[in-house]
């Protein structure tokens, strides 16, 4: 997709770089990740409105730590450097870096001393959010100082004519207290922005680029039910309609009653020709004596591909297969830190076979699962469906650790089903980002009556978050999860141990593979 308007950010390894998108993003400005290895000539094609530096973890002396040429800084084009980023410019203008003699981590106060466009409107003496072992003893030749902290002499800094910006603090984090307002600062009044990103101008947009790759073909459409294809799905519809044959497939790796809850819902709320296809005994057959979790998400990716392609052929000019691909599914399927490692593959991303009849089209590879509910709300779609929790391509295979069965599936199924009923009951569905059953490989022992037991162990977990690229667990009330561990060792026989995950991401992922 090309976009009028966009501010380019560059990685150098920060916790908080998804963060900085969001940020903008949130502001009505598109915004796109590279990592700090991004070609020169790829900045010079992209043309972007502005430049973000994000912070790092390394300290900018040490021997392997992320470099940038100074080219960059002869392109006219604005730049905003963060943390590591500040420092970063400070480097290229002859500036001096130190250890700091007092790290800051955490709640600081900055004080200004000397507006900036950066800084209008910016309440002095307000709360920032800091992350450094080294600060800025020297300033940069023709920068000149605008705020400082207790243990930060040159806070912030400026080059005017050269709009060049640095901040030592994280605006990006919500502890910032006017970071909000910096960004905006940085995206309107420097970069000149028009905040023009808006889900309305993103649907036309899409609509327009669907229309002149499809042409007069026809396109399946990948139809898991899941927020992400039925939004899709919709927004395809609308772009070519009854062109638009949506599939089905019934993996056997499904929640309890998916499959007929996805039916009954397009067939009372959409006009859309959709085709359903049981496949469950061809995954597991496929998926029989596989233990490796990369494995498994290639076997299911290589299965749908096979399943969707042969459909395909029943129809006559089909050549795009529709997919609900999200910006976090690219990133961590997608080196795109540089030399940073795969975190896992999807289906949807990394799982697809080399060689493929079907050409992608997956409208909200750039977006995040807020931005495309934020769609599928514009569309008209229903509430119930928009606030559905995540669901992994793979499925239920990813939640099985260990050799994938028929028995186990129904076991993880009633578990699974136990535990969501009971969130929605209880009204913390909605709070919820995700929360799910997993079926670990091992047996405990138990007591039930008088008889010993040696059953399975199944595992808890719910999780906050705001894209999932990073999540906290959720605080259950210790009477709640007392009761879904009693109902689910009632009910699912072959159960007798229930655990709460209490891990965040990072260090662990959401799903358990």
């Amino acid at each position: 997709m090309v976009h009028k308007e966009k501010i380019l950010i560059l990685d150098f390894g920060s916790q908080y770089t998804q963060l900085i998108a969001r940020r903008i993003r949130e502001q009505y400005v598109y915004s796109e990740i590279h990592s700090h290895y991004f070609p020169i000539e790829e900045i010079k094609k992209m043309s972007p409105n502005g430049i973000i530096l994000s912070g790092g973890p390394m300290s900018i002396y040490e021997e392997n730590s992320p470099k940038i040429s100074a080219e960059i800084f002869k392109l006219g084009i604005p730049i905003l450097g963060i943390c590591y980023g500040l420092q970063l410019i400070s480097k290229a203008f002859n500036g001096a870096i130190e250890a700091a003699p007092f790290r800051e981590y955490g709640k600081s106060h900055v004080k200004i001393i000397n507006i900036s466009p950066l800084l209008k409107n910016v309440l002095n003496d307000s709360i920032v959010w800091m992350s450094h072992g080294d600060y800025l003893t020297k300033l940069p030749e023709n920068f000149n100082i605008n705020a400082t902290s207790d243990n930060s002499p040159f806070c912030v800094i400026s080059n005017i004519e050269k709009n060049i910006y640095g901040v030592q603090f994280h605006p990006e984090v919500i502890h910032t207290q006017e970071g909000n307002k910096i960004i905006a600062n940085f995206l309107f009044d420097i970069c000149r922005c028009k905040g023009d990103w808006t889900p309305s101008n993103i649907i036309e947009q899409d609509i327009l680029n669907i229309k002149n790759l499809v042409q007069d073909g026809n396109v399946v459409c990948a139809l898991s039910g899941g927020v992400d294809s039925s939004v899709a799905a919709v927004l395809v519809h609308k772009a070519i309609g009854e062109r638009l044959i949506c599939v089905h497939v019934d993996t056997g790796l499904m929640r309890k009653n998916e499959s007929d809850y996805i039916i009954k819902l397009f067939n009372e709320f959409y006009n859309i020709k959709l085709v359903y296809i049981k496949a469950s005994n061809q995954f597991i057959d496929k998926l029989k004596g596989i233990t490796d979790p990369e494995k498994k998400r290639k076997i299911i990716g290589n299965t749908f591909i096979e399943i969707f392609e042969e459909e395909a052929k029943k129809y006559s000019n089909v050549k795009f297969l529709v997919q609900g691909t999200l910006y976090p599914d690219v990133i961590e399927s997608v080196s795109v830190k540089g030399k940073s490692a795969t975190i896992k593959t999807h289906h949807n991303v990394g799982g697809l076979p080399e060689k493929m009849n079907l050409k992608l089209i997956e409208p909200f590879r750039e977006l995040f699962k807020d931005e495309v509910r934020e769609v599928g709300r514009v569309l008209g779609l229903p509430e119930s469906l928009i606030m559905r929790h995540p669901f992994p391509g793979p499925g239920l295979a990813v939640r099985i650790l260990g050799e994938v069965t028929n028995e186990k599936l129904e076991l993880l199924r009633e578990v699974d089903d136990i535990f969501i009923k009971e969130i929605k009951e209880n009204g913390f569905y909605d709070e919820i980002w995700q929360a799910f059953a997993v079926l670990l490989p091992v047996m405990s022992v138990g007591v039930m009556g008088d008889s010993r037991t040696y059953e399975n162990v199944v595992v808890l977990r719910a999780v906050t978050s705001l894209d999932g690229m990073t999540a906290d667990w959720y605080k259950f009330p210790s009477d709640f999860l007392e009761k879904i561990s009693n109902k689910i060792i009632r009910s699912v026989r072959g159960v007798n141990r229930v655990v709460y995950d209490i891990s965040s991401k990072p260090p662990a992922t959401i799903e358990w593979e």
